[in-house]
């Protein structure tokens, strides 16, 4: 299968950091949202991107400049009809995603592939979701996309070899490091992650040490770049709950559950990064 224009569909930080990765590797890209105003803001974000790698010297004011005319904005899903690979990139939540895959499947023309990025929803029933089942995939970037080198293809039950291998050779296009999973909940990075970082919120509720010293102690003992509580506010705390949850109903297992520390803050609107607010203030 021959790889030539993608959509994105979401905008936010992840959506903005694929259609960024699409475009830079030469791909006519198509970045979508619900309205223009989170279209301009993906936009917005790939440009300070772009102007980033500009100022270190990684890219040209040329390159730039090409690569944000490869991308298009879109307010419209009707404009994947002339599309060979769709990546969603919305919410963590399984109604939304299960709508949006029976309106594409609907739109974008049969050879199409339909790619998720969910970082825990089983690949399996949202491709039950459309007529085209060996057709959707599981293609999980990690955070930020410019610059994290991981890509988790993960398959539903009904997804063909081909569309496996064109999904992990556009990866490599993509300058990724292409990883093959099970559907199963989390797959492996989210498995593995969110109980750690479940624990860390676990011990800043209980008074353990404070977040600073949780994420020190990770940093500087562990050798982690970033501690696990800076990690779950870059990665948004109503995400990280949402993932935990999925974990809490897949398997059943209690060191899953997620910390009330955790429901507590996104109850109350502390986010993260992205509202200004979480573990830390920002």
């Amino acid at each position: 299968m021959e790889i030539k224009k993608i959509m994105v569909v979401g905008a936010g930080q992840m959506g903005a950091g694929i259609a960024q990765v699409s475009s830079q590797s030469g791909f006519e890209t198509v970045l979508n949202d619900i309205s223009q105003e989170f279209v301009d803001k993906g936009i917005s974000i790939i440009t300070k991107n772009l102007e980033r790698s500009v100022g270190k010297g990684r890219i040209t004011e040329e390159n730039k400049t090409d690569i944000l005319k490869r991308i298009k904005p879109s307010i419209s899903l009707e404009d994947a009809a002339d599309c060979d690979l769709i990546i969603e990139a919305i919410i963590e939540n399984f109604d939304i995603k299960a709508k949006l895959f029976s309106e594409l499947d609907k739109i974008a023309p049969e050879h199409a592939i339909l790619a998720t990025n969910t970082s825990s929803l089983p690949i399996t029933q949202i491709a039950k979701e459309t007529d085209r089942p060996e057709k959707v995939i599981g293609m999980h970037f990690m955070n930020p996309v410019p610059v994290m080198k991981l890509v988790e293809i993960i398959r539903g039950l009904a997804t063909t070899d081909e569309v496996y291998q064109t999904i992990e050779a556009l990866s490599k296009t993509m300058n990724k490091i292409p990883v093959e999973c099970k559907d199963v909940p989390g797959f492996v990075s989210n498995r593995v992650l969110q109980v750690m970082i479940n624990e860390a919120l676990w011990e800043l509720y209980e008074g353990v040490a404070s977040a600073e010293g949780i994420d020190n102690i990770m940093k500087y003992g562990m050798n982690h770049p970033m501690g696990p509580l800076e990690l779950a506010d870059l990665i948004g705390l109503d995400t990280v709950l949402a993932i935990l949850n999925v974990l809490m109903d897949g398997y059943g297992d209690p060191k899953y559950r997620p910390s009330p520390l955790l429901k507590q803050y996104v109850n109350a609107g502390w986010l993260g990064r992205k509202s200004g607010r979480g573990i830390y203030k920002y």
